[in-house]
């Protein structure tokens, strides 16, 4: 089986926007990630921020409702014309470009953020995307993000349980050789100088087999997550970094 299969997110862009898809899921994620990026970033009005790795523009349009000067980069040109049509629907200006994270479309030390979800784990070049990160962000700029640590426990959660038995994600999307360690994410953005770098647990499933079930089984109900901002980091994480004025 092919592993980290990104063509699923062009199969998915036809029903991005559609509430009983599977990956409208990922919608209900915006609101505790931000309660987590609103720590630094107070107000996000008026602030170029750009979304690498946007898909069907679920955190675009949430930055856009926020007042944020948008733009949404992704390497599948089926995720971007699934943006650009919702976004035209909603009457939102968000400006959407088809490119790889390894190579960002956007003027030098230009965007006062840089917003990258569920997307790390899956580059296929991670020093280079944080390069080209770096790049775009003004001194002083913020790089907020998620990724999915490369645990045991990861890879049984994320692959074998959401994937294999509760086909929750469609097979194939993850392949655990690119998930990221803290500590490993953590050196590389420090050699690309960024500073003020800080993760906490992003925990969508406790720490305990009762814990899983019982937030499960409330996801199956409600279509929404019982995440908590705590230090296990063991699964998934939330982090943000600024990058040094030089």
């Amino acid at each position: 089986m092919q592993r980290n299969n990104l063509d699923i997110y062009d199969a998915w862009a036809a029903e991005w926007w559609q509430e009983e898809a599977k990956v409208y899921a990922l919608n209900y994620l915006n609101p505790p990630r931000f309660a987590y990026f609103d720590r630094y970033i107070s107000n996000w009005k008026g602030l170029k921020v750009l979304d690498v790795g946007c898909g069907g523009g679920f955190t675009c349009e949430f930055l856009a409702q926020r007042g944020a000067i948008v733009t949404g980069v992704d390497q599948s040109a089926a995720c971007i014309a699934a943006a650009r049509s919702h976004a035209a629907t909603s009457h939102l200006p968000i400006s959407y470009q088809i490119a790889p994270a390894e190579a960002l479309p956007i003027a030098a030390h230009t965007l006062d953020a840089v917003v990258c979800v569920d997307v790390l784990e899956h580059v296929a070049d991670l020093t280079q995307t944080l390069k080209e990160i770096h790049r775009v962000l003004k001194p002083g700029g913020v790089f907020c993000f998620d990724t999915i640590n490369r645990t045991f426990k990861a890879k049984l959660v994320m692959i074998w349980l959401l994937e294999t038995v509760l086909n929750e994600i469609p097979r194939g999307l993850h392949d655990w050789h690119n998930f990221i360690p803290p500590d490993e994410l953590v050196a590389a953005l420090r050699s690309l100088n960024f500073y003020a770098i800080e993760i906490q647990g992003f925990d969508l499933f406790g720490s305990t087999i009762l814990d899983y079930c019982i937030n499960y089984f409330h996801y199956r109900k409600t279509k929404r997550f019982k995440i908590a901002l705590n230090q296990n980091t063991s699964v998934l994480y939330i982090g943000k970094a600024v990058k040094a004025v030089e």
